[in-house]
């Protein structure tokens, strides 16, 4: 919706409406200035460090993100099959690159292997490649006063020296509760969620059987 045209439901009084089943915004006007985007990280929690580290060197490699979530805008879950993107709030940059660099982090801070090539570093180097495929990052509204943020993020591990055998994957989905009706609440649980599914994921790589590279 372009902000100049006037109309009595904005997306963004439908989202906040939406998640909080009550208070409505205020529609477009000609005399009320225009919203200011305001701009979210995905940036969780970093997990403790582990009780094991594999002795290899993993590289972070490419992670992709489903089309419905792939911009920068947050995307809110009406009903089942309907979803809507919210203009005016948006992630600091592309989730595809702030789940990568989320991801590396946690793997440092983890100690769940020798060494973590950050995504991004050019070459070949490292034992093992990790991809990654989020397929779900969206407020569920669908429940009046229950808004859920849910994120669902797959991991995939190969072998760099055999490209395209996949030795260890994942799926793994968490859901947390929306406190509130601001996009900062809608944030906070983003990466309250995706701080979950990284603890997760250390913990089992770390704990994993990898092959030799």
């Amino acid at each position: 919706m372009s902000p100049a045209v006037p109309t009595p439901r904005p997306v963004r009084r439908r989202v906040l409406a939406m998640l909080a089943a009550a208070a409505l915004l205020p529609g477009c006007s000609f005399t009320r200035p225009t919203p200011e985007k305001r701009r979210f990280l995905l940036e969780p929690p970093l997990p403790p460090a582990g009780t094991r580290t594999q002795p290899y060197a993993l590289r972070i490699g490419t992670f992709g993100v489903a089309a419905p979530y792939r911009d920068r805008a947050m995307v809110y879950r009406v009903t089942d099959l309907k979803f809507e993107s919210d203009f005016y709030h948006e992630f600091f940059a592309a989730p595809a690159a702030m789940v990568a660099q989320a991801t590396s982090r946690a793997l440092v801070a983890a100690r769940a292997f020798e060494r973590v090539i950050p995504p991004g570093v050019a070459g070949d180097e490292g034992d093992f490649v990790l991809d990654g495929f989020v397929d779900a990052l969206y407020a569920d509204g669908r429940v009046a006063g229950k808004a859920e943020a849910e994120v669902a993020v797959g991991f995939y591990v190969t072998r760099v020296a055999f490209p395209g055998g996949v030795v260890w994957s994942r799926r793994y989905v968490e859901r947390v509760g929306i406190a509130g009706i601001m996009p900062e609440a809608v944030a906070d649980a983003m990466n309250a969620a995706l701080g979950r599914i990284l603890a997760a994921l250390v913990r089992d790589l770390a704990a994993a059987e990898l092959p030799g590279p």
